[in-house]
């Protein structure tokens, strides 16, 4: 699929859509990333954790990761934030709440990536880990209407032995909502095929492939996810637009690339939302996703991944919708529900624009309602059905 480029001239709008009210799905949010910043400081208050400053303020902390010195300090900052969640009602908490976010923001369909050997030794061990980060998701789903699966992802700073223990425990639990593998952290550190065979079990259990590339390493990083690893799904995969042969590659392909613009440039990725090349993917017929990545580090969700594409890179009503119509193919949902969503993205579009951006979008009760009807005309084991960084 490709689209021609095309002029974008720079629009006065008086009166724009509600991106809050696009139905979309949201397939680029890691676990501890999604959490609130008022939910970090009452955990945190809860345990006695000493939160760095920060983490106090409520306001996202100013990060650059393309250094060694930088990542580290990302990674300690999400490990303290990680190390607030130790009981199972605390992951309850975190699931239920980043849910009723994603339904504010539009989110029609929500899959949440977590590494649960972080999460291990404080409930109980591996097995017991997956299975309270599992039952928290049944439990959102029901008291909110928002269908929500799960990627369990390997830390490619860890031995390849232990990221074919999580593939293994992976395919195990995928008629509970496992529906991907994924691998995260530092793209720049190791060799991607080092976890080759892990992906190959994942793949051979009928889960999706969706490791990260292309974010702080180069369109190497995108290429191996696709020749060593069997990407489904390229975590961000921005860095592709470096390379045209791979731009084209990627836009003849069914892959879709995860891309977040607001951790991109809160990473130092990029040193503006300017330079974040939406418009080169778009141009090149790159399948996006748009996603919030660590909303606790980065401050913001779903639907503001849209207005920066709106607002940045000038995409009008009906890109956007087709950024949406994107997310909803790459997510692994039941095909009835595919087809219902991308009506009702059909009908957001017809819809006249003049509603006032405040106006309109779901919440509370009424967000509950509108996702509930998609819960009651699904199961659990239908959506599995086909169509990470350490977090």
């Amino acid at each position: 699929m490709r689209h021609y480029p095309t002029q974008h001239p720079v629009e006065t709008r008086t009166a724009v859509r509600d991106l809050r009210t696009l139905p979309k799905a949201h397939l680029h949010l890691h676990f501890t990333g999604s959490m609130r910043p008022e939910t970090l400081l009452e955990l945190a208050d809860k345990y006695g954790v000493h939160l760095p400053e920060a983490l106090q303020g409520g306001e996202p902390p100013k990060l650059r990761a393309t250094d060694e010195r930088g990542w580290f300090r990302f990674q300690r900052l999400y490990d303290m934030a990680r190390s607030c969640l130790r009981e199972p009602e605390d992951i309850q908490r975190l699931v239920r709440e980043a849910a009723e976010e994603d339904l504010r923001d539009g989110g029609r369909w929500l899959e949440i990536q977590v590494d649960p050997t972080s999460y291990a030794p404080r409930l109980g061990g591996l097995i017991p880990a997956l299975e309270v980060i599992l039952d928290a998701v049944d439990r959102a789903t029901r008291d909110t209407g928002l269908p929500i699966r799960v990627l369990v992802a390997a830390n490619r700073m860890k031995h390849p032995l232990d990221a074919r223990t999580l593939a293994r425990l992976a395919v195990r639990y995928r008629d509970r909502g496992v529906i991907g593998f994924g691998l995260s952290n530092d793209e720049r550190r190791g060799f991607a095929r080092d976890f080759d065979r892990a992906f190959a079990i994942a793949r051979d259990g009928g889960l999706l492939a969706a490791p990260h590339g292309g974010e702080l390493a180069g369109p190497f990083s995108v290429r191996d996810c696709l020749d060593d690893l069997g990407a489904g799904r390229v975590g961000h995969g921005v860095r592709a637009a470096e390379d045209p042969a791979l731009l084209a590659r990627l836009a003849d392909s069914d892959v879709t690339c995860e891309v977040c613009p607001a951790s991109n440039v809160a990473l130092g990725v990029y040193e503006k939302q300017e330079d974040v090349p939406l418009r080169v993917l778009w141009d090149a017929g790159v399948r996006m996703a748009l996603g919030a990545d660590d909303p606790l580090l980065f401050g913001s969700r779903l639907a503001a991944q849209y207005e920066l594409a709106r607002e940045h890179h000038a995409f009008t009503d009906e890109e956007l919708a087709e950024l949406a119509r994107q997310s909803l193919r790459a997510a692994r949902m039941p095909r009835p529900l595919l087809d219902e969503l991308l009506a009702d993205v059909d009908a957001w579009l017809a819809a006249d624009a003049g509603a006032p951006d405040d106006a309109g979008a779901p919440d509370g009760a009424e967000a509950r309602g509108v996702a509930g009807t998609l819960s009651d005309r699904e199961s659990s084991a239908d959506a599995a059905t086909p169509a990470g960084r350490s977090r």
